[in-house]
């Protein structure tokens, strides 16, 4: 019998976060989840917080998706009626950022043989050389050609539902440029919006993601070198004007058409 792979994982606290780490948790042996709380607050972080372009850009962030992530559809698409939460909580490892030194002196003591990534901020610096097999990020979007922030809306917006979808890949230096394990786009449908076709992302590469920890543990192989940049979407690039004009292109019929399966491609080596 395979033995599991000692796992770290590093994730957020919303319920696809949860999610995804419950599904880990199943995989491999899982030392630590370590939790991002939201940065510590210093002088210099609050001043330039305060300037204009700054401010108004996180104001519009946060007014723009509230309304769609203050409710609980989230936790029902994941959860169902049950609250969201994680399966092994004895492991929670709280930090005020993922790159704080608390993780890198948790690395350094439990040696996990795999870094688990989703739904934290960029990670730097020593972590990005932890892991005895590296570092595996889930992206929501398909890397390379959608990297960055809001990547199903973009594909969308592009006219591309074929190009929904989540990448698992290895973490390098860049913004999801690392080699590439798996693309995994879910199943489209006429009824869709971008928070299902997002969720849907997530939920199915939940489970793809297990088989990439259960498959490396089996001495296999992944990785393709990806071979161009791509395009990096940044959460200043989508303004009220793309929000309107993606709406009445789904109101007209943008994915009327549509009725695609899940699919998986597999990059090994």
């Amino acid at each position: 019998m395979t033995a599991k792979l000692k796992l770290m994982i590093l994730c957020g606290r919303s319920p696809r976060h949860l999610y995804v780490a419950n599904a880990l948790c199943g995989a491999g042996n899982v030392v630590a989840i370590v939790q991002e709380q939201g940065r510590e607050l210093t002088l210099k972080s609050v001043l330039r917080k305060l300037k204009p372009r700054v401010f108004f850009q996180k104001a519009w962030r946060w007014l723009r998706d509230r309304p769609r992530y203050a409710n609980q559809d989230e936790a029902r698409f994941f959860f169902g009626d049950e609250a969201p939460r994680l399966t092994q909580p004895a492991l929670i490892r709280p930090v005020p950022h993922i790159n704080h030194p608390d993780v890198v002196r948790l690395l350094e003591e439990l040696t996990p043989d795999l870094i688990c990534v989703f739904g934290t901020s960029l990670i730097r610096g020593e972590l990005l050389r932890g892991g005895r097999l590296g570092i595996v990020n889930l992206h929501g979007g398909l890397s390379p050609d959608y990297r960055g922030a809001d990547c199903t809306f973009w594909a969308l917006y592009n006219g591309e539902p074929e190009n929904v979808g989540c990448t698992l890949h290895y973490i390098n230096a860049g913004i999801d440029t690392g080699e590439l394990i798996a693309h995994i786009r879910p199943a489209v449908t006429p009824d869709d919006n971008e928070l299902i076709l997002f969720w849907r992302a997530v939920r199915e590469s939940a489970g793809v993601y297990s088989q990439v920890v259960l498959r490396l543990a089996a001495g296999e192989h992944f990785g393709l070198k990806q071979n161009r940049r791509g395009r990096l979407y940044q959460v200043r690039d989508r303004g009220l004007r793309h929000e309107r004009e993606l709406r009445t292109r789904l109101a007209h019929g943008l994915l009327t058409k549509c009725r695609l399966p899940v699919r998986v491609e597999w990059f090994q080596r």
